[in-house]
């Protein structure tokens, strides 16, 4: 089976825009739709027809394009079921557990609230690949607009078991701002400091800094690393619930 092949691009001011082709059965995927207009010219120029968009979450800059594709390609919208109603053109709902095939490649939904009830993300398990979107990003994770901080620990704990290498493609570029976070809560990380010096050259050259891997993300990741007991004396936190930890984490980011 020949390799899926990935296009990635930024749509409106900072969301990544994704393209997933499978070279064997011409199927390509979009990764949401945050924008009709770059998406198409994405597609256009790899002469690709979007035959399928994987929808993660109903916000309006995940969605924007998804009725605009559908009129040009005629393709499946797939999306959260617990958000239904609120995705534009929705053909297919999927929850957690279900998958389905996209040419010979099977598709694992793995349900993750917390930026909004029903985020949903795409795992592409023989390819070792995920789709994010807004619930993990490189050196963060979602605001959480819809559930409390203990619904996105968990969620992030489903993501966390998966392979190491597992490449993910997340759907905002804030690797700057969240690697500058960071490092104020988890000083003496020294594989963090690196990364957060390369981030900085890349942002400077205007370099994407996705994709990432669960390995490097559980390595330097504090939304992934309350457990651990550097980070914890530096909260001050050592006696408490990884779930608080957790937490005391995205309300420091939501004010960084």
């Amino acid at each position: 089976m020949k390799p899926l092949e990935i296009e990635v691009f930024i749509c409106r001011s900072d969301n990544y825009g994704v393209l997933v082709h499978d070279p064997e059965t011409s199927l390509t995927a979009c990764i949401d739709a945050p924008e009709a207009a770059p998406i198409l010219a994405a597609a256009t120029r790899r002469g690709w027809d979007i035959t399928h968009i994987l929808t993660t979450h109903h916000h309006t800059d995940h969605v924007e394009g998804n009725l605009a594709l559908k009129e040009q390609f005629g393709c499946v919208i797939i999306g959260p079921v617990n958000e239904a109603v609120a995705i534009p053109g929705l053909d297919r709902a999927v929850g957690d557990g279900d998958s389905f095939e996209f040419g010979g490649h099977t598709v694992n939904v793995i349900e993750t609230p917390g930026h909004t009830a029903g985020h949903v993300c795409y795992h592409f398990e023989d390819d070792k690949l995920l789709f994010s979107a807004d619930t993990l990003f490189a050196l963060g994770c979602g605001r959480l607009f819809e559930r409390p901080a203990t619904d996105m620990w968990h969620s992030l704990q489903k993501l966390a078991v998966l392979p190491d290498e597992t490449a993910i493609y997340f759907g905002h570029e804030y690797t700057l701002s969240n690697a500058r976070f960071a490092v104020t809560i988890d000083p003496d990380n020294e594989r963090l400091k690196s990364r957060a010096a390369d981030i900085e050259v890349l942002r400077a050259e205007g370099k994407f800094t996705i994709p990432t891997t669960l390995a490097l993300e559980k390595e330097t990741n504090p939304f992934l690393r309350a457990a651990d007991p550097s980070i914890r004396r530096n909260l001050l936190m050592e006696s408490r619930s990884n779930e608080e930890v957790f937490a005391e984490i995205r309300k420091r980011k939501d004010n960084f």
